[in-house]
């Protein structure tokens, strides 16, 4: 089963993607998370990107699809993944495109998070991350709920930065939704309400077994 969860920063990608992982045994690929590992370990890669990151910038396409390539040659991948962050613009979903028919795979489905504007900066700009294993918390949790740690607030959840990258999201990376429609593959989700009820509309878009339902799940 190989998934494209979609959606702008702060739809709640990372804790659906963490639900997929669990429920049918296919790594979680977080390009967010994949970006800090690296500024993290101070490599040049993590050095060239860590600025643009603060500014609410997108990492230049090359740099992101060769941290894609790499990642879908591992062992791990070959049973199937869930992707989280990528592709975010044209060239990178066409890129991608490409890297699947190299590795004789093809996407299965495109799971859409839809969310308003507004309700995304509030989630944004209050939500807290487990620095060891990089789950999100709303405001008001102290400690993660799987290691106990406790969360901080990521340089790049603050309003100033929120803003922008979500303003990039709007004019880039809605026109990838439109590379994938033709292929039938988009499935558009409600990521309004609790976890569980988002949860069991991308399950409902899956289908039992992996078969894939192609309609919308909105009001």
């Amino acid at each position: 089963m190989n998934l494209l969860l979609y959606g702008a920063p702060g739809s709640g990608k990372g804790t659906q993607a963490n639900m997929l992982r669990s429920r049918f045994g296919i790594p979680h690929i977080a390009t967010g998370d994949m970006l800090r590992a690296e500024i993290q370990a101070g490599t040049p890669l993590g050095r060239q990107a860590q600025p643009i990151l603060a500014k609410g910038q997108y990492v230049p396409d090359d740099i992101m699809i060769g941290m894609i390539r790499n990642r879908l040659h591992k062992p791990d991948a070959g049973g199937g993944f869930i992707i989280d962050g990528f592709p975010r613009t044209v060239p990178q979903a066409e890129a991608l495109d490409v890297l699947m028919g190299e590795l004789g795979r093809s996407l299965d489905r495109v799971l859409y998070l839809k969310v308003e504007m507004a309700e995304l900066l509030e989630r944004l700009s209050g939500r807290l991350v487990c620095p060891a294993c990089q789950r999100t918390y709303p405001p008001g949790t102290t400690a993660c709920a799987a290691d106990g740690t406790a969360l901080v607030q990521r340089e790049d959840d603050n309003v100033e930065a929120v803003k922008p990258r979500i303003e990039i999201y709007l004019s880039k990376t809605v026109p990838v939704l439109e590379h994938y429609r033709g292929t039938g593959i988009v499935s558009e989700i409600d990521g309004r309400g609790t976890i569980d009820e988002i949860t069991g509309r991308v399950l409902n878009a899956i289908g039992e077994n992996g078969r894939f339902n192609s309609m919308s799940f909105l009001p």
